[in-house]
Formats: structure tokens, sequence, C-alpha cells
């Protein structure tokens, strides 16, 4: 199973930790990783290379994790962007374990 856990100060998001294999099928085959992955690298593009920020991204290829955490600083305009992408990605990672509830689980700390 993957745990997505959404990191919070307050009310505002600060980053997630992605961690486990899904186990929906096999490493190549499994749908329900592909679209964590996509998900995933989709925000940290976003983040990173089309706003230009530098939020930190760590991944951990023996274990399958990835550590994402946004830059403090950051302007308004920034801030209310990054936080309408990991609500988003809250959002979209919910909605995929309604789906699928026994491969993905995510909570909030």
């Amino acid at each position: 199973m993957t745990t997505v856990t959404f990191l919070t100060e307050g009310k505002r998001i600060i980053g997630f930790d992605a961690k486990g294999h899904s186990g929906y099928a096999e490493a190549g085959s499994d749908i329900v990783c592909a679209a964590i992955t996509s998900a995933v690298r989709l925000v940290d593009a976003t983040v990173n290379d089309v706003l230009g920020l530098a939020a930190s991204v760590k991944v951990h290829e023996r274990s399958g994790s990835i550590e994402f955490r946004l830059p403090g600083g950051l302007s308004a305009a920034a801030e209310s962007t990054c936080q309408s992408l990991l609500a988003g990605l809250m959002l979209y990672f919910t909605e995929l374990h309604d789906e699928s509830p026994e491969n993905i689980e995510v909570m909030e700390a």
C-alpha cells in the first residue's frame, strides 16, 4: 500500500511524504502507482520548473518514497498557487483512495 501523508502547519500544507508500493499489480504494470507518480511529478514540475520555486524534493529509490517540502517565504501569489496545487493533489489522492482503498491511504499530519 502507498501511504501519502500531507504535512500541515495550521491551514498551510507544507509538503507531503509518499511511501510504499501500492500493490495493485507488479512493478511496471501498476496503474495506481503510475497515477500517484504522475501526479507527484506534475506538482514537482509545476512548483519547481514552471513557478521557479525551490521546493525540496527527495526521492529514495530503494524504499520507493518521496519527500516534497515547500520553501518558506513565498510571495502571496506563489503561496496561493502552491496551496491550490497541493489541495488539488490531496483531493486527487483521496478520490484515488475511494476507488482503490486497499492500495492508497491518505493522511494529514
